[in-house]
C-alpha cells in the first residue's frame, strides 16, 4: 500500500524519524514544520494522511486539525495527532477535535504502521465515493451547519462473553448511545446481519471463542462487511492486532481501556461511517437518475438502448423468443392544451404505474420521450405479445383518469404497435423500427388499439 502523508512537527528531528520510517514503507513522504505550513501543504499537495504534532508554537496541532475537519474539501483527510502527551484527557481533546486518531511519542512502529495503513485504506474507500458522488461528497462529518447528524445517538453492538469487562463498556456508552451486548458470537453475528448497527465492538479475548475468526465473519458478510469494526485487545497482542488490521478491522483499544477514549473513539467510528453512508446514498440516486426517468420512475431511453442490444442478442444466440412494444400516448397534446402540463405529467405517471402492473418481473418498461414508451418482453412469442399489449390498453382505456382537470376524470387510450426477433440478422435498431410501424398502422387505423407486424 502506498499513499502520500504529511507529517507536521516543529521538531526537525522528529520529521526526519518518522519521514525515515514511512518511506523506508514506501509511502511518498511530504513535511511541514508549524501550523500554518501544514495548513497550506494540506491544500497544495492533497495528502491522503496527516501525522500531526500536538504542541507547536502559533497554531498548535488541534487548531490545525480542527481547521482540516472543518473545510469540505478535506475534512475526509485522516488526521492523527502525535505527541508526548500521554494523558486520557489530551487524547480525548484531540479526538473530539476532529482527529481520527492518536499516536504516543516515542512512536511505536507497528502503533504507526497500523494506524497508518488502516486509515489510509479508508480514505482509498471514501475518495471512491466521493469521486461518484453528484456533489464531489463535499457534505462535511464535524464543524458548523453539519448535514451529518452527530448528536443522534448511534447503534452499537458489543460481543463479549466476559460479563464485567463487558458491562463495564456498555456503561462508558449507554450515556450518549444505544448498546446493546450479546455474550454469543453465533448469535450476535445473526442479529447483526439481521439489524442496522453504526459500530461494532469485540472483546478479542472471550472465553473460548477465536475474535479474529468472528471479525472476518464479519467483514466476509454482505449486511455487514461496511459496519466500522472496534477491537479491544492487550497490550502485547501484536501479531493478532495486525492480522485484524490487515482483514479490515478500523479501529481497536489497549486494555486497560479508558472510558473517554472508548467514548471518543466511538463517536469516530460512527461519525464516518454516517458519512460513508451518505455518500453510499449519494452515488446510488446518481446511478439511479443516470438511467431513470424522473418524471415517471421508469428506465429512460439511455438504459433501454443497453440492454435491449444484450438481450436481443441473447435470445438471438440462444434461440429464445423476444418480443418489443411500442406504445403511445393517443392525442397526448390535447391533455396538455385543455389541462395543462400539470394534469398531463399525472396522466403519464398514471400510465406508468398501470404499465408496471400488467408486466413480470423479468420485462422492462421504459419512456423513452414525451408520450413515447417501449416495453421489452424477453422469452415472449409476437402473438403472446400482441395479448399482453391488448391488456395494457385496456387497462389504460378502461379506467379515467383522475388527474385533478377542470371537467373531471380524463378518458385516456393508447395505441400500441408490436414486434419480435424474427431472424438473426435482426438488431434492436430494426425490431423497434418494425414495433414502431406497426404503432403508426393503429394510430391511421383509428388509435386505441393493437398492430403487430405478425398481423
Amino acid at each position: 500500500m502506498t499513499a502520500r502523508v504529511l507529517v507536521v512537527d516543529d521538531i526537525l528531528a522528529n520529521v526526519r524519524l518518522l519521514e525515515a520510517k514511512l518511506s523506508a514503507e514506501y509511502f511518498d513522504v511530504v513535511t511541514a514544520m508549524n501550523g500554518a505550513d501544514a495548513l497550506d501543504s494540506v491544500q497544495r499537495t492533497k495528502p491522503d494522511i496527516v501525522l500531526l504534532d500536538v504542541m507547536m508554537p502559533g497554531i498548535d496541532g488541534i487548531e490545525v486539525c480542527r481547521q482540516i475537519k472543518g473545510d469540505a474539501q478535506t475534512h475526509h483527510i485522516p488526521v492523527v495527532m502525535v505527541t508526548a502527551l500521554d494523558q486520557p484527557e489530551d487524547r480525548v481533546k484531540g479526538l473530539e477535535a476532529g482527529a481520527d486518531d492518536f499516536l504516543t511519542k516515542p512512536v511505536n512502529d507497528l502503533a504507526l504502521f497500523c494506524r497508518v495503513k488502516s486509515l489510509v485504506r479508508l480514505k482509498m474507500l471514501t475518495d471512491e465515493l466521493r469521486a461518484r458522488s453528484p456533489n464531489g461528497g463535499t457534505v462535511k462529518m464535524l464543524g458548523g451547519g453539519d448535514s451529518i447528524d452527530s448528536s443522534r445517538p448511534g447503534r452499537i453492538l458489543v460481543i463479549d462473553n466476559r460479563a464485567n469487562t463487558a458491562e463495564r463498556t456498555r456503561q462508558a456508552l449507554v450515556p450518549h448511545h444505544e448498546v446493546t451486548v450479546i455474550d454469543d458470537p453465533l448469535t450476535a453475528v445473526m442479529h447483526a446481519a439481521e439489524s442496522r448497527y453504526e459500530l461494532i465492538i469485540i472483546n478479542l479475548d472471550m472465553d473460548s471463542v477465536d475474535g479474529l475468526r468472528l471479525c472476518s465473519q464479519l467483514k466476509s458478510l454482505e449486511r455487514t462487511r461496511q459496519t466500522p469494526i472496534l477491537i479491544v485487545v492487550a497490550p502485547d497482542d501484536h501479531q493478532r492486532l495486525l492480522r485484524a488490521l490487515d482483514m479490515g478491522v478500523n479501529d481497536y483499544l489497549i486494555r486497560p481501556i479508558d472510558r473517554q477514549e472508548l467514548l471518543a473513539r466511538a463517536n469516530t467510528q460512527i461519525r464516518r461511517c454516517r458519512y460513508t453512508d451518505q455518500l453510499r446514498s449519494h452515488v446510488q440516486a446518481t446511478m439511479e437518475m443516470a438511467v431513470t426517468d424522473p418524471l415517471t420512475g421508469l428506465y429512460n431511453r439511455r438504459y433501454m438502448e443497453n440492454q435491449t442490444t444484450a438481450l436481443v442478442e441473447h435470445a438471438i444466440n440462444r434461440g429464445k423468443a423476444l418480443s418489443i412494444l411500442a406504445l403511445d400516448v393517443d392525442h397526448f397534446k390535447a391533455v396538455n392544451d385543455e389541462h395543462g402540463h400539470q394534469a398531463g405529467d399525472r396522466v403519464l405517471q398514471e400510465i406508468a404505474s398501470r404499465l408496471k402492473q400488467s408486466i413480470r418481473n423479468i420485462d422492462m418498461v421504459c419512456r423513452i420521450g414525451g408520450e413515447e414508451f417501449v416495453i421489452v418482453l424477453p422469452n415472449t412469442s409476437v402473438d403472446v405479445a400482441a395479448k399482453i399489449a391488448d391488456r395494457m390498453r385496456r387497462s389504460v382505456s378502461g379506467t379515467p383518469f383522475n388527474v385533478g382537470a377542470r371537467n373531471g376524470p380524463l378518458t385516456v387510450t393508447v395505441s400500441i404497435g408490436v414486434a419480435a426477433v424474427e431472424s438473426t440478422s435482426d438488431t434492436m435498431d430494426i425490431i423497434i423500427k418494425r414495433a414502431d410501424e406497426a404503432l403508426y398502422s393503429a394510430k391511421r387505423a383509428g388509435r386505441n388499439r393493437v398492430n403487430s407486424t405478425a398481423a
